[in-house]
């Protein structure tokens, strides 16, 4: 079976009672850890607890480093790997990202991001301050995306999610390119896991992220368009709402931001220039 998934019994009522089996999106806690320093003085600093559905895991640590800003590009990082030493119970769930000797690591910036992290997350302007002080720049390519591409890509990205057919418990975060074709898409329990899977994942195979636009298949909260700004993402849509929060943080940046993408309409919050739309 998936490993993504597992089975459970349950009795499901619908005029009658009967017993029957279901699947359920699998949610594990998985520990990433680093390790960073000049060869014969290595340093080992917990990053992140995150719940996650397993699969993919080294992309999600990979994504999650790119995204707060620990690394900047795949070729930083010398190898991925389990830790094996935590007994049973950790198998799996313990991933050690090991940088390049000469990769300076902040470890201030270490300790922010466990904490933010653990508690409420980012939140209110201090945040929006603390992004513009990372030297983020004006999304400034001249990337535009049919409104046909954008009306497709819901039902595209709902046929590839695999696990979401048999669990309906699982978010996605899927890259298209300008004409509406997948390129890359990936599915967890958390709606930030799973864009942290997805960057991850384009960075070890090189893709060109500002010549695409991102999916989604809920909402827009305000980490998620960070992350997207991150990886100079130049267009976010999705199927739900965004926060307002996300939209000003969108709008600072000049960033193209979608929401309500069903049933043939959507809503242009800011950024409009990049959509082509029918009926110009």
């Amino acid at each position: 079976m998936n490993k993504s998934v597992q089975q459970t019994k349950i009795l499901r009522v619908n005029g009658t009672a009967e017993e029957e089996f279901d699947l359920l999106a699998v949610e594990e806690p998985m520990e990433i850890r680093l390790g960073h320093g000049p060869s014969g003085q290595r340093r080992q600093s917990t990053v992140s607890v995150t719940m996650r559905t397993s699969g993919h895991d080294f992309e999600l640590a990979l994504g999650f480093l790119y995204t707060e800003g620990i690394v900047r590009q795949h070729e930083e990082v010398e190898r991925i790997s389990y830790c094996q030493d935590q007994g049973k119970q950790h198998h799996n769930n313990v991933v050690r990202v090991e940088l390049s000797a000469g990769v300076v690591v902040d470890t201030l910036r270490l300790k922010r991001n466990s904490y933010m992290n653990s508690g409420c997350g980012v939140c209110g302007k201090t945040s929006i301050d603390a992004i513009e002080a990372e030297g983020l720049q004006n999304i400034t390519n001249g990337f535009e995306v049919e409104e046909e591409s954008i009306h497709s890509a819901p039902g595209i990205l709902t046929q590839a999610q695999l696990v979401f057919k048999y669990t309906g418990g699982l978010h996605a975060a899927g890259l298209f390119d300008r004409g509406g074709k997948l390129l890359l898409w990936r599915e967890d329990v958390g709606r930030h896991n799973a864009l942290d899977k997805v960057l991850g994942a384009s960075l070890q195979q090189k893709i060109a992220l500002k010549n695409t636009f991102l999916f989604l298949s809920g909402r827009i909260g305000f980490e998620l368009v960070q992350k997207a700004l991150v990886a100079n993402i130049p267009v976010v849509a999705a199927v739900g709402a965004p926060s307002s929060l996300a939209v000003d943080l969108a709008r600072r940046f000049d960033m193209t931001l979608l929401g309500f993408v069903r049933e043939g309409g959507f809503n242009i919050y800011c950024g409009n220039q990049r959509v082509k739309l029918n009926t110009r």
